[in-house]
């Protein structure tokens, strides 16, 4: 056999192979202990319209990253204002933008030469409607445009987080757009707790409770509602709670959370585990706050508020409250995972039940077959040997096509196997293309090898020049289209190159072998 032929046949073998050891995990019920671990073990993903689950689009509030940004910069602008001795500096976050008024001169200049020199990030600004005096900083465009993709990057990793640790089976949770993000759980069918443990914000923090006979709000207090449980009842009942405005610690200082069970005298309650720097700080407000109630807040709302009875050593704190040991578990995930940057809103919501999943599948199963036995026995009909051998590349090109899906691990969905069908017709139309050439070089009287050279010689510009268009619009569509579309746009293009690859080379190569043999004397097309 000719070196040629040989590499040709070697390269159809080697991927061939490839496609079965790729394919034989999503062929199998489960994990099989006789299947090596060193093999491939990843699947064909199917996506929500074929197995069910929840779809969710959300739309990051990039704006609100930008005004917590300028809120940090304002607290070290006052904190560095008070250790410089400089009082009479009024500072004030209005919109996306810092106004900041001296009482005097001298005031007004400190407060730009510390701007100047440790906040590079903020440029001077005229700002509409300014009082006489006051002069206004914005963020840096490099600023902004940095904040801006943190706080989309954050947001994705923090809600893949709490995603992996809900226990979702091969979720998808990527980027979409300039602020969105999307989120497919396969199997799980109650999106009101899906929704509510990805859109927590979870800002955790400390503050003291005013006392009693001060608690009415004004300067330098806060109002926030909570809950109390009546021992004996068991009714829960919201209260307010009059706060000091200082935060004394945040949630960036906790390293785990961890659910309790109830006991009895109270229900779960989360068990909070502090880092280094959060064990010595925690120590040292309850040490300088013993007989003081500590609210600890998430999202604005007080969950709990015991009295500090002693210092506290070792880095432990609990969150108790009225939820039930599901409800202490997602708190427990949002607190590990982390708060999100920027609050997160959903943009579109879609559910789909197990029931019509499996008709999808069954209805794309029965469409694909139909299809390619139609397919299949006409151009054996048709073009007899040059059509047997267009339906092996057929096949051939279905297994390729599979096959990387499932390296890929991209996710099948009910327009992929649309995408799989349309790829069997041009697959077929590449084969008639180069059957038909050969038809009409035996009509001019050519020696079938000649026909052979002349057929796929003629029919490649045109079979490279559809499918190259028909490819560019499969990456435009993946580019701009939403889940099902990416999910046509991803079976489209895999489909096209195999398809070309099986029509050009899988056949060629049997038609040289059997002239390299000498076991072709005519052609049947």
């Amino acid at each position: 056999m000719p070196r040629g032929i040989l590499y040709r046949v070697l390269l159809i073998a080697g991927l061939t192979l490839w496609a079965v050891i790729y394919l034989v995990p999503s062929l199998l019920p489960a994990s099989t202990e006789w299947w090596p671990s060193f093999f491939p073990a990843r699947k064909i993903r199917l996506g929500l319209d074929l197995q069910g689950g929840t779809h969710l689009l959300l739309s990051v509030d990039l704006d609100k990253a930008m005004e917590s940004a300028l809120d940090q910069n304002a607290d070290d602008l006052r904190r560095l204002l008070r250790e410089a001795n400089v009082a009479g500096v009024e500072i004030q976050r209005v919109g996306q933008s810092l106004r900041i008024r001296a009482a005097t001169q001298e005031g007004k200049n400190a407060a730009e030469k510390i701007l100047s020199e440790q906040f590079p990030i903020l440029t001077h600004t005229e700002a509409p409607q300014a009082a006489e005096g006051e002069i206004s900083f914005v963020l840096d465009r490099r600023e902004i445009q940095r904040l801006r993709e943190y706080a989309l990057e954050q947001s994705l990793e923090t809600i893949r987080n709490r995603i992996d640790q809900f226990g979702v089976s091969e979720p998808t949770v990527q980027r979409q757009g300039s602020q969105e993000i999307l989120v497919q759980l396969p199997g799980i069918q109650d999106p009101a707790r899906a929704k509510d443990l990805i859109g927590k914000t979870a800002r955790l923090e400390f503050k003291l409770v005013v006392d009693s006979e001060k608690a009415t709000a004004g300067d330098g207090t806060i109002v926030l509602q909570g809950q109390e449980v009546e021992p004996l009842s068991g009714q829960v009942h919201k209260v307010p709670y009059t706060l000091e405005k200082k935060t004394l610690m945040t949630g960036d200082l906790v390293a785990d959370a961890r659910v309790r069970p109830p006991t009895n005298v109270e229900g779960p309650y989360v068990e909070l585990v502090l880092n280094d720097r959060g064990a010595r700080l925690f120590e040292k407000i309850t040490g300088e706050n013993v007989g003081r109630r500590l609210a600890i807040i998430l999202d604005n709302t007080v969950y709990s508020a015991p009295v500090i009875r002693e210092k506290i050593g070792g880095g432990r704190a609990s969150i108790t409250g009225s939820f039930d040991i599901k409800e202490a578990r997602d708190l427990a995930i949002v607190l590990r995972a982390g708060a999100l940057p920027a609050p997160v809103t959903i943009a579109e919501e879609r559910t789909v039940g197990p029931s019509l999943g499996k008709d999808s599948i069954n209805q794309g199963i029965l469409s694909f077959v139909v299809g390619g036995v139609l397919v299949i026995v006409f151009m054996a009909v048709y073009y007899k040997m040059a059509g047997v051998l267009a339906d092996l590349a057929v096949l051939l090109n279905i297994l390729y096509l599979l096959a990387a899906l499932a390296a890929f691990e991209a996710t099948l969905t009910l327009p992929g196997i649309a995408g799989i069908v349309l790829t069997m017709g041009m697959a077929v139309d590449a084969n008639v293309l180069i059957s038909e050439r050969m038809r009409e070089e035996i009509r001019l009287g050519k020696s079938p090898r000649a026909a052979v050279d002349a057929g796929y010689e003629r029919a490649l510009p045109a079979i490279l020049d559809s499918n190259i268009t028909t490819f560019l619009s499969g990456l435009i569509l993946f580019q701009f289209g939403s889940g099902p579309v990416k999910g046509f746009a991803v079976t489209l293009c895999i489909g096209i190159v195999s398809s070309v690859f099986t029509a050009v080379v899988g056949t060629r190569v049997v038609y040289d072998y059997l002239f390299a043999r000498r076991r072709l004397v005519a052609l049947s097309v």
